[in-house]
């Protein structure tokens, strides 16, 4: 009757053990003429289904105090806006400087603006990015791609190859009037190319630009730096489109990257660049893994002496929350901080909770005259309740602080939605190791 549940309990158990070990582990055993020398070698988690692709290098992530990292600070120039739109104006840049950000895939960034006197500046923290160069590039750039047709005098002595943006105008159809960008192949020659859509209300216009340009160049300019000038060979009517080139898959994916990013309101001009070292390291780690450790042993200690049989199957439990949590933070990924550690070592007090709650049900029930198999089911039942109550107020709070719509009145440092992420996992996964599989252990296992 149990035996589905198990089976996946045992499956996840294994796969989440599998993902929380490193990318290479090696097993030394030796006994008489017996020896095992062998590594595991975890692969990264990559998979594809159409145009939509995964990929996780499965390794753990640190912020800027464990790993340290990069702090840049950017300036916007907006000495040609009104007073009163500089600082929607600079607002506006730091989101879509977080926008890029994400798609550069540097997880647990932080991106806050300040006013120094007249001036608006935007910091950026990257957590475990030491080469800044690729990322200053990727915030810098203002992303403007125009699409430009020859001037009509110089029709008759430019060709495809001449084109310049100085003897081109603009069509009017411009990046913003793309809905997303993605890098592909030409599906005859293989080449890299990037194949884009356009939103719905610009198709039209793009109808009508190719149907007038046909036959004829349409150059494509990626900040007034030409990228392409391909020929229009028929209208394109249904807003898709591809823009070739003589580009390489990371040239196509960092344009992708860029057009769907969007451009920068206002320009912006580094004015400090510092590597920073990691304030904590790997001494913190350590002592951080060994803290834990120490917690989970002396709470899967108490719940055994205390409980006894009982205990060990929540303790049995509480080694699979425990991996599956880690496969989770590497799966997401979670960038872990020490405020992040802190909120991972407080789940898993928490995860016993329930147990707790349930086991002194179970045995007022026991108490009571009621057979083993009722009185574990009243037990988990009656608890639900204070359990549910008591666990929507932890992830109400650790909602809060994480600050998802960064409301401006609540605190939007990395460190501290580190420590809400953590604990919001942890409270979540700890729900489903209680629940779920205390209970189908304790049914499957447990007897009076």
């Amino acid at each position: 009757m149990h035996v589905p549940k198990l089976l996946i309990i045992f499956l996840l158990a294994f796969v989440s053990l599998y993902i929380s070990l490193p990318s290479k582990t090696p097993i030394k055993f030796g006994y008489k003429n017996f020896q095992i020398d062998y590594t595991i070698k975890r692969p990264p988690l990559f998979f594809g289904i159409g145009n939509f692709s995964f990929y996780r290098d499965l390794e753990l992530k640190l912020g800027l105090d464990l790993a340290g990292g990069s702090s840049l600070n950017f300036e916007a120039d907006t000495s040609k806006l009104a007073e009163e739109d500089k600082a929607d104006a600079a607002n506006a840049a730091r989101d879509a400087i977080e926008r890029r950000i994400n798609l550069f895939g540097v997880s647990e960034s932080t991106v806050q603006t300040s006013k120094r006197g007249d001036s608006y500046r935007v910091n950026v923290e990257l957590p475990g990015v030491k080469d800044t160069q690729e990322a200053i590039s990727l915030i810098g750039q203002t992303a403007q791609l125009d699409f430009r047709e020859l001037v009509p005098e110089k029709d008759s002595t430019q060709t495809a190859g001449f084109i310049t943006y100085e003897n081109t105008k603009s069509t009017g159809f411009t990046g913003n009037d793309f809905k997303k960008a993605r890098a592909d192949f030409d599906q005859q020659t293989g080449k890299p190319i990037i194949s884009f859509e356009t939103k719905p209300e610009s198709a039209e216009k793009f109808a009508q630009v190719t149907t007038r340009l046909q036959g004829q160049p349409l150059a494509i300019f990626l900040d007034q730096v030409g990228i392409s000038a391909p020929i229009v060979q028929s209208p394109i009517t249904n807003g898709q489109g591809i823009i070739t080139g003589d580009f390489t898959l990371e040239e196509t994916k960092e344009i992708s990257r860029l057009l769907n990013a969007g451009a920068l309101p206002v320009p912006i001009h580094l004015i400090e660049q510092r590597t920073v070292e990691a304030s904590l390291g790997a001494e913190s780690v350590r002592a951080s893994v060994i803290a834990g450790l120490v917690g989970l042993g002396a709470v899967v200690l108490f719940m055994i002496s205390y409980y006894g049989r009982l205990g060990i199957v929540s303790s049995i439990a509480l080694l699979i929350y425990g991996v599956l949590t880690l496969a989770i933070y590497k799966v997401i990924p979670v960038v872990l901080t020490l405020p992040g550690i802190a909120g991972f070592l407080l789940s898993i007090g928490m995860a016993v909770d329930s147990n707790i709650l349930i086991f002194e049900r179970l045995k007022e029930e026991l108490r009571a005259g009621s057979v083993w198999r009722d009185a574990l089911e009243v037990a988990f039942g009656r608890a639900w309740d204070s359990i549910r109550d008591a666990n929507i107020a932890t992830l109400v709070t650790s909602f809060i602080l994480f600050n998802p719509l960064n409301f401006q009145f609540l605190h939007t440092s990395g460190p501290v939605r580190g420590f809400a992420a953590t604990l919001f996992l942890g409270v979540v996964i700890s729900l489903f190791t209680g629940i779920f599989v205390t209970r189908t252990l304790l049914r499957a296992f447990a007897r009076k």
